[in-house]
């Protein structure tokens, strides 16, 4: 390994002390002179036509400034890439919690009141909230022609089928041949509720309106130019009229991607020529946030009695909720999740979006991760006990190896999959008996490739001898500007106090497409490194002109440079500074192409124990291993994989939104259970360390790897303890209770029943 002196080391999360000192700030902590808030009307019912809006009590509210309804702003639709939701609605509701009217006024409770004295007429409609009942010819359709949105995907569209919206699909090989000749043909099916990101801030935007007519933004986003852009479109705007300034985001997760708000704050703002806010509560969070779809999947393998795989289909149907406007291309892009890690050589894989009388789903956390790794891990485990071979080595005879194509045709090196596996086997000490009744072991892998994209930044040397990072990649809480103070600290050679990073907003930093599918360090990490050999050459160059000698002969650290073999011939970062002509920095904007030939694999063991009596589950450890490269800050590192396994063991155990026609009812975060420090479990990390990293140093990813397998691991621990298989999540005492009573119909393999 290279001889690093600050990357490898532990340093604090530069902006650690603001947090919990209470000075950071976040959206909803802005304030504006003349700021009023802003609230929306929401609808009661799932599927409804609007007859008529009537405002005129509202008006006599003391202290509101402005009214806004559909009829306002009719025919203004936003959305990441299909634009099919309304602004405002103005004919149709299609969910509870459609947004249908919105205020501004001097205080909360005046914009409440406002809100409470609005009449709307509905006409009730028939309502769809099952996606296969949403599929067929009978079912009340939500939108009347998809492919008329501006944004529409026409060629993933899946128009054949009512209430489509897109269809992903891959084939390798012959299926049905190797289905026919297979010894053995097993198919499961598997449920997964929708999931919120379970951030403690909750949406929030401020609009400002300046005199000179361009619109000034503060919004609680992982991706200032995206919401920019989203914006604009739905406003029928330049972006360049639109400034996104830099606030904190308070967790992200996933779900903090979108502008839906921002058209409703800015058309508040401009009719009551105020600054507007708006911040969600709870309750409308949790009920027309953008929550992980609600997805069916039915697998089918074909395997060898020699424990081979031969042959595999995947259908996963998604909830997609009334609009597809919050996912980034309007489907879910889980094919690098069933591709991986198992050699696969026929296949075919489907995934649908349908469109439902639900919540809109949005992106939570490596999107359609843990669904598939449920899916496709706790059918692994039935097809090893039909066959009669122990889980572990079931995979370990299927582990796509270097070179080998994956299951949807991409060729893969820096492959690590078996070595991850037998790390955390070895630290599970999976051979060994189980120290008493009802307790089991259960292993999950989850395996997938990391985004890319766009990304820029400026980096500038300081007269004291410091630098500055001017960057537009936001912190939504993983350390990334730790991370980039490392690498800038290490290629400076001066100490990472001395490196400061700056977010620029969208007038000032260069563009970059957000926080993202594990890319931060990958895309920002490189952009930096590139940054530091441009403005290193810059430096060296000019000391070796004024030092009158070649550039080759200059030593530097922290902001001194000298002859190397005259340490006395020095000069200070000061003096560079003043005899440049121009700034001393550069400016690097580079777009990074997406690193699909390699796929990073997370393996976990989970080992719980099992009351017969009542079904209740008591996770005892959960061992997570990973492939990593060089291992920039192993604070911030091991702070990603112990979270996110948390974040896992919640949505195998507690976590579910739970719908009764179309409306949430846990809409709180009483109701809504996430995991807390007592149901944190003895976690254990191993890491196998290898060449092949994308990142700058040989770093890799590790951001959205360890959250995808707990439910899985746990399912089939619980199935090795007590011997039933549960097929929906979460995984309940009370579904294990009803399973247990009824076990001699509900047996380890075959069965299908998803609990109660």
């Amino acid at each position: 390994m290279e001889d690093f002196k600050i990357i490898g080391e532990a340093v604090t999360r530069d902006e650690g002390g603001d947090k919990v000192s209470g000075r950071t700030l976040y959206t909803a902590d802005v304030h504006l002179a003349g700021l009023l808030w802003g609230k929306i009307l929401r609808s009661p019912y799932p599927h409804a036509r609007i007859v008529r809006i009537d405002t005129s009590k509202a008006h006599r509210v003391k202290g509101l400034k402005a009214v806004i309804t559909g009829a306002d702003v009719k025919d203004c639709l936003i959305g990441k890439q299909i634009r099919d939701m309304p602004v405002l609605c103005w004919d149709k509701v299609r969910f509870i919690g459609d947004r249908v009217a919105a205020v501004a006024a001097e205080s909360i409770d005046a914009a409440e009141e406002a809100l409470s004295l609005i009449e709307v007429d509905y006409q009730t409609l028939p309502a769809v909230f099952d996606p296969l009942e949403a599929m067929q010819p009978d079912a009340p359709r939500l939108h009347e022609d998809v492919a008329a949105y501006d944004g529409a995907p026409k060629e993933l569209l899946a128009s054949d089928l009512p209430n489509g919206l897109t269809r992903l699909a891959w084939r390798k090989g012959d299926v049905d041949q190797a289905m026919d000749q297979a010894d053995v043909v097993l198919e499961h099916t598997f449920r997964i509720p929708a999931r919120h990101q379970g951030y403690l801030e909750p949406h929030a935007a401020i609009v400002s309106i300046d005199v000179d007519d361009r619109i000034q933004v503060w919004v609680s986003a992982k991706n200032p130019f995206g919401v920019r852009s989203q914006m604009a479109k739905a406003l029928d705007i330049s972006e360049e009229r639109i400034c996104v300034n830099v606030v904190n985001v308070g967790g992200e997760f996933g779900g903090k991607g979108d502008a839906i708000d921002l058209p409703i704050a800015y058309f508040l703002a401009q009719k009551s020529s105020r600054p507007v806010k708006i911040v969600m509560n709870y309750a409308e969070e949790l009920s027309a946030g953008n929550p992980a779809h609600p997805t069916i999947i039915n697998i089918r393998s074909g395997v060898n009695r020699d424990g081979r795989i031969v042959g595999r289909s995947l259908r996963a149907i998604h909830t997609g909720g009334a609009y597809g406007g919050l996912k980034a291309n309007s489907s879910l892009a889980t094919w690098h999740y069933v591709g991986v890690p198992y050699r696969v050589d026929n296949s075919h894989f489907e995934f649908l979006q349908i469109y439902t009388n639900t919540v809109p789903g949005g992106y939570y956390r490596s999107p359609g991760a843990v669904a598939m790794a449920f899916a496709l891990e706790s059918h692994t485990d039935l097809i090893a006990a039909e066959l009669g071979i122990d889980p572990a080595e079931f995979r370990l005879k299927n582990l796509l190896a270097e070179g080998e194509e994956d299951a949807v045709g991409h060729r893969l090196h820096d492959v690590r999959f078996r070595e991850v596996l037998e790390g955390a086997l070895k630290a599970a000490k999976w051979r060994k008996s189980k120290p008493r009744a009802h307790v089991g072991r259960g292993i999950s892998l989850s395996a997938r490739h990391i985004s890319g994209g766009d990304t820029g930044l400026i980096l500038s040397a300081q007269a004291d001898g410091s630098f500055v990072v001017l960057s537009p990649t936001i912190d939504q809480g993983s350390g990334t500007h730790t991370i980039l103070r490392q690498l800038v600290a290490e290629q400076m050679n001066v100490p990472v106090e001395l490196v400061r990073v700056v977010i620029g907003n969208t007038d000032t930093a260069p563009r970059d497409s957000g926080v993202r599918a594990s890319r931060v360090t990958y895309v920002a990490g490189n952009a930096v490194s590139k940054a530091c050999r441009e403005l290193r050459e810059r430096l060296l160059e000019l000391a070796a002109r004024i030092l009158e000698c070649r550039r080759d002969e200059i030593e530097f650290r922290n902001g001194r440079f000298w002859l190397g073999h005259d340490p006395n011939q020095q000069l200070t970062m000061r003096r560079l500074v003043s005899q440049a002509k121009d700034p001393l920095q550069v400016t690097v904007y580079e777009d990074y192409p997406y690193p699909d030939e390699v796929s990073y694999i997370c393996a976990q063991v989970a080992e719980v124990e099992v009351d017969p009596a009542t079904g209740a589950v008591r996770i005892q450890r959960m061992i997570t291993a990973h492939d990593v490269g060089t291992i920039i800050n192993p604070l911030t590192h091991q702070g990603q994989i112990d979270g996110a396994t948390i974040m896992g063991i919640g949505q195998g155990i507690m976590e579910e939104l739970i719908m009764n026609d179309g409306k949430i009812v846990n809409n709180n975060l009483g109701d809504y259970k996430l995991p807390t420090i007592a149901d944190i479990p003895t976690l254990k990390t191993v890491l196998v360390h290898s060449d092949g990293g994308v990142g700058p140093m040989n770093a890799k990813p590790i951001g959205e790897f360890a959250n995808n397998g707990p439910p899985a691991a746990i399912a089939n621990a619980i199935a090795d303890a007590v011997g039933i298989r549960l097929f929906e999540l979460p995984l309940t005492a009370e579904r294990i209770y009803y399973l247990l009573k009824d076990q001699t119909t509900n047996t380890l393999v075959g069965s299908n029943n998803p609990g109660a």
